[in-house]
């Protein structure tokens, strides 16, 4: 696990599972590998608002509804971020296992309300191998995250 996310969890003693998987790229992989619904695995998302990095998170079996993001972040000017434009700021991670934590790193966080519902939720933990479980109920008193609905689900598959 990063260890920035241990040291932040222990210090505010949180608990947390974490759980160790074979290495998993997306996010449907990383739910297929756990044996869980993508529904309660956080899928996280940099975007650029303007000149800010914000930090989606969703379902894992959802996608960004770029409208409605745009009316909740305030910007007409929401775009994907590279990996570029954060793998610096995410040093301490493997590219794309970023964990839902963008306080540690700065960067604003919206929370799809999708995932409020769920007592609990799955992560990805810096690494393309690891997945923390956690309550929500923590992971919102830490992070504090602007909650809203700017998910949408995936079309189905013809």
């Amino acid at each position: 696990m990063n260890l920035r996310l241990k040291d932040y969890l222990d210090q505010n003693q949180v608990g947390y599972e974490m759980t160790t998987h074979p290495e998993a790229y997306t996010s449907q992989e990383v739910a297929a590998s756990l044996h869980k619904s993508g529904k309660q695995l956080a899928k996280v998302v940099i975007l650029w608002a303007g000149e800010q990095l914000v930090m989606c998170i969703l379902p894992a079996n959802e996608l960004i509804d770029i409208g409605r993001l745009e009316t909740i972040v305030g910007s007409k000017q929401i775009r994907m971020a590279t990996e570029v434009d954060f793998k610096e700021r995410f040093s301490d991670c493997e590219v794309g296992a970023m964990p839902p934590f963008g306080n540690l790193y700065g960067i604003p966080v919206f929370l799809d309300e999708r995932l409020v519902q769920y007592d609990r939720f799955y992560f990805q933990a810096g690494r393309h191998t690891e997945t923390v479980m956690m309550s929500m109920d923590d992971y919102r008193r830490l992070v504090s995250p602007k909650i809203a609905l700017f998910g949408r689900p995936r079309p189905k598959a013809a």
